[in-house]
């Protein structure tokens, strides 16, 4: 941001300045892949890697941050990885190539991205990413470069994304269908576009070390982690993406005639660009809606991954670009102003993220707000209100379960204070009584098995050592009373007159 634009901000949302210069000022990179000790790792030292972390900033401006600080050579395997990924997409969305020209190209991309010299020069002028295609040796370079452990992951995971996405682009260029029919097809597509990034991801924390080995078969809570990013892209970029004629919106949602009827008995949409058009504001709202609870059903499962992260690095870059997902998803919903242009997050906002998204429970509480703010601007008359309600709640009773609300983060002693007027307090503390008189029956028993005899029936185990402090207390208590007490009659009747 400039400095016209700072002064702006500051003058117009005082707050929202204050949380930029927080993040300016506080949040600092975890690492610098310019600095030569990282070398060794990031391979900023060889011309090739270091034209492929500009494509990264060039290509992507939400990834690239948290990309970079992975730690140790993940940041280059994940970087590498994104890359291939966004040169098999650019192929697949360039409308300008015919069919028989993209079908064998796609098919054969996992190949093609790993042989030496080759580049592909013939992307429409508009394509925003071309250039890495047409500089493609430099990764192709560093590819053959990674371990194999990581490269076969990745060419794993491109022959499958490659595959999805023939079939889908083959099927739109030779039938005259337009849109995508149901939700189960519409699941697939996003399987294909992101899930299988969800999968490939976390099969590389795997391979590396940094994470357990088991997690890379986490298949179910990966997909979703990919699946509810794409949905939010496909719900934000809706009026981009009808302008070039691609529609993403499956027509079990969009079509059904009872979105009509609740915008007061308008005829059910049969074309997605009559969203955008005047008089079907109302309609094009209870549509969204149905859409953000689709993504919403994936908000748990989401959730449910990020707890099983251990490493700050691997969380960041998984947490980051959900909590945003759930910021853009509260920013649409009945915002008709997403049917006429593109919207995003504020910058402010979005640094407020990033600085928040540090471990798993503060995540979880972006995700309970976001979806309270969802709710309360939720309409009874939206024929998917309860739908939503049941999404949402999902998400509140998800944060209860895992972080109840009685349980505060202040600490006496180390450890977690209750509150006192919380009635699940009380069931709590009944199950901490329980444990103790189950460890305490336990230590006994041990004893016993160790010194058969030793503990008679009249014979107590050891009492621990805060019971004897309050026994001695209370007995000395009990004198200093007595004591006290005898000394203040023998006064009161003895004494002189």
């Amino acid at each position: 941001m400039g400095a016209a634009s700072l002064l702006t901000l500051l003058l117009t949302h005082p707050f929202e300045f204050r949380t930029l210069l927080q993040y300016k000022l506080w949040h600092e990179p975890k690492r610098d892949i310019t600095e030569p000790s990282e070398h060794a790792t990031s391979g900023w030292d060889r011309p090739s890697m270091r034209r492929c972390w500009e494509f990264l900033d060039e290509t992507s401006r939400s990834f690239s941050g948290v990309i970079k600080e992975l730690e140790g050579d993940l940041a280059r395997v994940v970087c590498l990885f994104y890359l291939v990924l966004r040169g098999l997409d650019t192929i697949e969305d360039d409308m300008t190539l015919s069919d028989e020209k993209k079908q064998p190209i796609l098919r054969q991309f996992h190949k093609l991205a790993v042989t030496p010299g080759w580049t592909f020069t013939e992307c429409g002028p508009n394509e925003k990413d071309r250039q890495v295609l047409v500089e493609w040796t430099v990764v192709s370079e560093e590819l053959n470069r990674l371990d194999p452990r990581y490269l076969d992951i990745i060419i794993d995971i491109t022959e499958k994304m490659q595959t999805g996405m023939a079939d889908y682009a083959h099927r739109a260029a030779t039938t005259d269908k337009l849109y995508v029919e149901t939700i189960d097809e519409y699941n697939l597509y996003c399987h294909y576009v992101a899930g299988l990034v969800g999968e490939g991801v976390t099969r590389l924390w795997s391979a590396s070390g940094k994470e357990a080995d088991w997690l890379g078969d986490q298949l179910e809570l990966s997909n979703a982690m990919g699946t509810m990013l794409q949905k939010t892209n496909i719900i934000r970029d809706f009026r981009e993406d009808a302008e070039e004629r691609r529609f993403f919106w499956p027509r079990e949602i969009w079509g059904r005639e009872v979105y009509g009827k609740a915008a007061g008995g308008r005829p059910a949409i049969t074309e997605l660009p009559q969203l955008y058009e005047p008089g079907n504001e109302k309609q094009a709202l209870w549509v969204q809606s149905g859409m953000i609870v689709d993504v919403l059903c994936h908000a748990c499962d989401s959730l449910d991954y990020l707890r099983l992260l251990t490493k700050q690095s691997v969380f960041c870059f998984c947490a980051i670009p959900q909590t945003m997902a759930m910021a853009t998803l509260s920013l649409c919903f009945m915002n008709y102003d997403m049917f006429k242009r593109n919207i995003k997050i504020r910058k402010a906002e979005a640094a407020s993220l990033i600085m928040k998204s540090t471990n798993p429970r503060d995540v979880a509480f972006i995700f309970r707000d976001y979806s309270r703010l969802i709710h309360a601007r939720a309409s009874p008359e939206d024929p998917n209100f309860i739908k939503l309600s049941v999404a949402c709640g999902k998400i509140e009773q998800w944060c209860e379960r895992h972080y109840p609300s009685f349980v505060r983060l202040d600490t006496v002693g180390g450890q977690p204070q209750l509150n006192q007027y919380d009635a699940r307090t009380k069931v709590v503390e009944a199950g901490q009584v329980r444990d103790r008189e189950l460890a305490r029956e336990k230590r006994i028993q041990e004893l016993r098995e160790k010194q058969p005899g030793a503990l008679t029936a009249d014979r107590a185990p050891p009492v621990q050592s805060n019971e004897i402090i309050f026994y001695v207390a209370s007995a000395f208590a009990i004198v200093l009373i007595v004591g006290f007490g005898s000394a203040y009659l023998i006064l009161q009747y003895f004494g002189p007159a």
